[in-house]
């Protein structure tokens, strides 16, 4: 089933892919120093979350450090270097510090509780002079310099965690690629294999895949690493063909499921695709929703992996294929399909199939476009009279057949609902929407916002007659008019209250529609820093000792995507 070309192509490739993972069995494209960085934590190592794991719209970039679910250890710097950045934000990492190492890599400490005290000033001071809680500072080198096993920070949960943890990471300075810091010898004890669940079969015929791709799933069961169909058979299989399996891997330090390292897709003993989780930038981490059954995780939750790329998908997970891992069976003969799976200890499960190619439907011609075909590799348009799509070229992972179609006006919208084909295909980052109010909206029109009905607001603003928004999903839009203003609730605080006994100022804030731009606390009319807590949503100036004793007064002012303004003021005693 290989030409000539296609096997001298694999054989090049197998050559480069493999030969260095000799000395550990696993895939990798070239050696990581083993003798040089430290574990981040005093604790024996055990993982929450693995390198490359499947999360919603990303690879995870690290692994998660378990911390006894409480907070407190003390982070170690992994390597000499010095602080290069630090990090604060409402979501991600929360609180995250950036280490530069001489050696070419940049180790990534997240969810951190509090810095070392000369690095949390630096930042308080930086925070009072840009007047910002949330802060993305590049320092230079030589302010703070570490020595290896210097403690850097304390450990945390802050952030969009789900416990206390420690995200850690490896980075390439040079290129910002993240590494699965297990090739540099931070290993966890793992003497088990990987678990195979399903099979995918997908009929793919000549045509892009999407959510009308004709496909099966089948179960698989097996012992100790080797699987199989849980009914026996042989698969008879017409034309372009590809394969997807369910994998999940634990380590011997913790019972959660994780990711895997590597699976290889075998036809006949030749390696036809391959995907390992050695490396990737953050841009492309995204292109998760390309590598996954998008159509499946969305309606079912599945994780099918499908081991066949799409021609739009440029993650560098993929070191080796032939055709894409798209397998063409029309030779009406029997072959073996072999799945083999590897997690980064080099524990081994293999699946193993019989296919027997059918030449009677493999010249199924591909289907005709019901709707206007977008291309993935160049700039594509929809336009009529009231709708404008343009998505930029590496957008979509393959093409397209988009449907369109108008839908009555929801109550309260200025426009007809547009229906942008289906939120079962993924957009790699973002899409520009033009929509045309049905009405005048005269002096409103700065307030006009376009949204998704299923997700909200998206950026919005207004542009020669039309409202122009940025969007990251097909799905049904519309315009609305914002002119409410947000809400601000205060929590322990009113007019005239005593505050001699309280530790800090808490507030809540919300918006009903274009969402949060900017907030800013006040006291006596000098900035103060109010804190924004992920998981309570809850917003906290923390009294420092600058505040004398007194009458005081405490100003709170919000400002949403439409600048909506919103003030909360009281007087309070110290």
């Amino acid at each position: 089933m290989l030409n000539r070309t296609q096997s001298t192509f694999l054989s090049i490739i197998a050559f480069f892919a493999f030969t260095t993972a000799s000395a550990q069995d696993v895939i990798q494209t070239r050696q990581y120093p083993k003798d040089q960085f430290r574990y981040p934590l005093d604790l024996p190592p055990s993982t929450a979350g693995s390198f490359g794991e499947l999360r919603p719209n990303h690879f995870h970039s690290g692994l998660d450090f378990r911390t006894n679910q409480r907070i407190g250890y003390p982070v170690h710097a992994v390597y000499d270097g010095y602080i290069s950045r630090v990090r604060i934000q409402f979501g991600g990492f929360g609180k995250a510090l950036y280490i530069t190492h001489p050696n070419g890599y940049i180790s990534v400490y997240g969810h951190i509780n509090n810095f070392m005290p000369e690095v949390e000033k630096y930042i308080h001071d930086w925070q009072y002079k840009n007047q910002s809680y949330e802060a993305d500072i590049a320092i230079p080198a030589g302010v703070f310099p570490v020595k290896k096993s210097d403690v850097v920070a304390i450990s945390g949960n802050e952030g969009a965690s789900a416990g206390p943890h420690v995200h850690f990471e490896l980075r390439d300075t040079t290129t910002q690629e993240t590494i699965n810091p297990q090739l540099f010898g931070l290993t966890i004890p793992d003497e088990i294999p990987p678990t195979i669940t399903a099979l995918g079969i997908y009929h793919l015929n000549g045509n892009p895949f999407s959510d009308k791709t004709p496909k099966e799933f089948l179960a698989v069961g097996g012992a100790g690493n080797s699987y199989h169909l849980l009914k026996p058979q042989v698969l008879t299989l017409s034309g372009n063909t590809g394969f997807g399996i369910s994998v999940t891997d634990r380590n011997s330090a913790s019972a959660n499921k994780n990711g895997i390292y590597s699976i290889e897709m075998k036809l006949d003993g030749t390696t036809m695709y391959t995907f390992s989780v050695e490396r990737f930038a953050f841009d492309q981490t995204h292109a998760i929703n390309a590598y996954i059954d998008y159509p499946a995780f969305l309606t079912s939750r599945r994780w099918m992996q499908k081991c066949f790329i799409l021609p739009g998908s440029r993650i560098t997970l993929y070191p080796q294929s032939i055709n894409r891992g798209i397998l063409a069976f029309n030779d009406d003969k029997l072959h073996d399909v072999e799945f083999v799976v590897k997690d980064v200890a080099g524990n081994t499960s293999t699946l193993n199939l019989k296919v027997q190619s059918n030449t009677s439907s493999a010249n199924l011609a591909p289907a005709k476009p019901e709707g206007t075909l977008l291309h993935y590799d160049r700039e594509s348009k929809f336009v009529n009279n009231k709708v404008k799509v343009i998505i930029p070229a590496g957008n979509l992972y393959d093409d397209l057949d988009f449907i369109y179609s108008e839908l009555p006006a929801k109550p309260g919208a200025f426009s007809a609902t547009h229906r942008l084909h289906n939120k079962l295909t993924p957009i790699h980052d973002s899409f520009d929407i033009w929509i045309k109010p049905d009405a005048d909206l005269g002096a409103n029109a700065e307030k006009a916002v376009i949204v998704n009905a299923a997700t909200g607001a998206i950026p919005s603003t207004w542009e020669n007659g039309w409202v122009k928004g940025s969007a990251r999903a097909f799905g049904d839009y519309y315009i609305k008019i914002d002119t409410v203003a947000p809400i601000i609730t205060p929590i322990n605080i009113r007019n005239g209250a005593n505050l001699g006994a309280i530790k800090a100022i808490k507030l809540r804030m919300s918006d009903n529609l274009s969402g949060i731009k900017s907030y800013a606390g006040k006291i006596d009319g000098k900035w103060v820093l109010v804190e924004r807590n992920f998981k309570t949503k809850i917003l906290s100036y923390t009294f420092d000792g600058s505040i004398s004793p007194g009458k005081h007064t405490f100003e709170f002012t919000v400002i949403d995507a439409k600048n909506n303004t919103s003030t909360f003021k009281a007087d309070f005693n110290r």
